[in-house]
C-alpha cells in the first residue's frame, strides 16, 4: 500500500509573489510553523539540496531530514523529494502554482509510503498530511496575503 494526498488552496496575491515566497527555503520557517530550521546545504542550477528540521514533537523528539527541490519556473511547477527518508521508504511532493481570478492556487501533492518498521502506518500518515497540509496552507496563505498587503502602494491624497 502507498499514500496519496493532494491538497489545495487560493492565496490573494500575484503568483510572482507565492512563487518567491514558497520557494525561498532558507525562511520557511517563517512562513510554516512546523520548522525550526532549513539550511540549504547545495545549489545547482534550479535544484536545491537543504536539510529541514523540526520543533520538538510532544515526546521532546525533533525530526530532521534532507530534502531536494527542482524549480520549473515556466511551468509554475516544484518537485521534490526526500534524501534522507526517515521512516518513509520515499516521499515525493508536487507544488503547483496556477493563476486564478482571486490570486493564485497552489496545490501539494504527495506520494509516500512507509517503511515496513516505521511507528505508523500509510493511513496514519495520510490522514496526519491532510490534517497537517490544511494547517499549513492556510498559515502560508495568510503570510503572503499580510506580504502583499504590505507591498501596495498607499493612495495619497493626490490620487
Amino acid at each position: 500500500m502507498t499514500g496519496h494526498t493532494q491538497n489545495e488552496i487560493v492565496i490573494a496575491a500575484p503568483v510572482d509573489l507565492v512563487w518567491d515566497m514558497t520557494n525561498d527555503v532558507e525562511k520557511w520557517p517563517q512562513l510554516f510553523s512546523e520548522y525550526a530550521s532549513a539550511e540549504i546545504t547545495s545549489r545547482e542550477g534550479n535544484r536545491t539540496t537543504f536539510r529541514l528540521t523540526m520543533h520538538p514533537d510532544d515526546n521532546g523528539k525533533v525530526w530532521s531530514w534532507v530534502s531536494q527541490r527542482e524549480t520549473d519556473r515556466d511551468a509554475l511547477t516544484v518537485r521534490a523529494r526526500r534524501i534522507e527518508t526517515g521512516p518513509f521508504a520515499y516521499m515525493n511532493i508536487v507544488w503547483q502554482y496556477e493563476e486564478v481570478p482571486e490570486g493564485t492556487r497552489m496545490v501539494w501533492t504527495q506520494d509516500f509510503a512507509m517503511k515496513p518498521d516505521a511507528p505508523v502506518d500509510d493511513d496514519w500518515m495520510t490522514d496526519n498530511i491532510n490534517r497537517n497540509s490544511k494547517v499549513q496552507m492556510a498559515l502560508i496563505r495568510d503570510r503572503i496575503e499580510q506580504s502583499a498587503t504590505e507591498r501596495r502602494p498607499v493612495p495619497t491624497l493626490s490620487d
